[in-house]
C-alpha cells in the first residue's frame, strides 16, 4: 500500500510542476531593426542605399515611392499558455532618401499606448517622408476590438 502511495504523491507532484511550467511567458521576437552602434556608420548627406545596404542590411518594408525611404521593423511578441499572443513591443527604423539616392533622414519611432512616439531622430530637415506608412505601420496596435467583429 505504502508503494501505491508514493506513486500518487509523485504524480500528483508532477501534475502540478507541469501546470506552473505551462504558464511561464514565452517570447519571441520577429524583424531587424540595427544597432545603435551600426548606424554611427552611416552618414546623413554622405551615405547612399548602396553603402547602406553594405553597412546596416536591407529592410523588409520600403517606401511605395521608388527610393523614396526604407523601413526596418522589430516586434517583441509575448505568448501565455493558451491565451492568444500579444505584442508587447514594435520599433520601426526609418531611412529616407533624396532624389538622389543619399540618405537624408534618419529617425527610430516606438509605441507608447498605442501611439507613434519618436524615439530617436538625425535628420536633415524637419519633416521626414513617408510617415504615413509608419502610421499604418504602426497604428493598427490595439485599434482592433472583438466587439467591432461582432453585430
Amino acid at each position: 500500500m505504502i508503494v501505491g502511495r508514493n506513486h500518487w504523491k509523485k504524480g500528483v507532484v508532477l501534475a502540478a510542476v507541469l501546470a506552473l511550467a505551462s504558464c511561464t511567458s514565452t517570447y519571441r521576437n520577429h524583424g531587424y531593426v540595427p544597432l545603435d552602434e551600426d548606424l554611427d556608420n552611416v552618414i546623413i548627406g554622405v551615405d547612399t542605399q548602396d553603402s547602406v545596404a553594405e553597412s546596416i542590411g536591407r529592410p523588409t518594408a520600403a517606401g511605395i515611392l521608388a527610393g523614396s525611404g526604407w523601413y526596418y521593423v522589430q516586434s517583441r511578441w509575448q505568448h501565455l499558455a493558451w491565451r492568444a499572443p500579444v505584442e508587447i513591443e514594435r520599433e520601426v527604423l526609418a531611412v529616407s532618401f533624396d532624389s538622389d539616392g543619399v540618405v537624408q533622414n534618419i529617425e527610430r519611432f516606438g509605441l507608447e499606448d498605442g501611439n507613434v512616439v519618436v524615439l530617436s531622430r538625425r535628420v536633415t530637415d524637419s519633416n521626414i517622408e513617408g510617415v504615413s506608412f509608419l502610421q499604418q505601420l504602426l497604428g493598427n496596435f490595439g485599434v482592433l476590438d472583438a466587439s467591432q467583429f461582432l453585430n
